[in-house]
């Protein structure tokens, strides 16, 4: 069973916190964190999503976004991304973490990514 988990996207202020934080509470006695390919470092959760997660009892004060790094893909026992193309990043910053990687949506219909809400 995988005791670390890994939610990744973009700038971790959005997406991965979010998904990290209903993982938190659908998983408990799991280790689940979140990280950003290209972070906004320090930032808090994105106002909107805040908004949504919190009316759905999940606590996302005090959350700062952070970089995703080599280490902390390490230390992952599993690494959950929002698309292809950052499955393809993490294979690039540590290659090792490819066998782990996969797609959050990989268990919705179709298997698809989750779209960036900024783009």
């Amino acid at each position: 069973m995988f005791q670390r988990i890994l939610v990744v996207c973009a700038g971790n202020i959005c997406r991965s916190p979010v998904a990290a934080a209903m993982l938190r509470a659908r998983l408990p006695g799991r280790e689940v964190s979140s990280a950003g390919l290209g972070a906004l470092v320090g930032h808090g959760v994105e106002p909107s999503a805040a908004r949504l997660a919190e009316a759905e009892g999940l606590v996302m004060a005090g959350y700062r976004a952070r970089q995703l790094t080599a280490e902390l893909l390490a230390e992952a026992d599993l690494v959950l991304v929002m698309s292809e193309g950052q499955r393809r990043a993490v294979a690039e910053l540590a290659p090792a973490a490819l066998g782990k990687t996969l797609l959050l949506g990989h268990w919705l219909p179709g298997a698809r990514e989750i779209l960036d809400p900024y783009r």
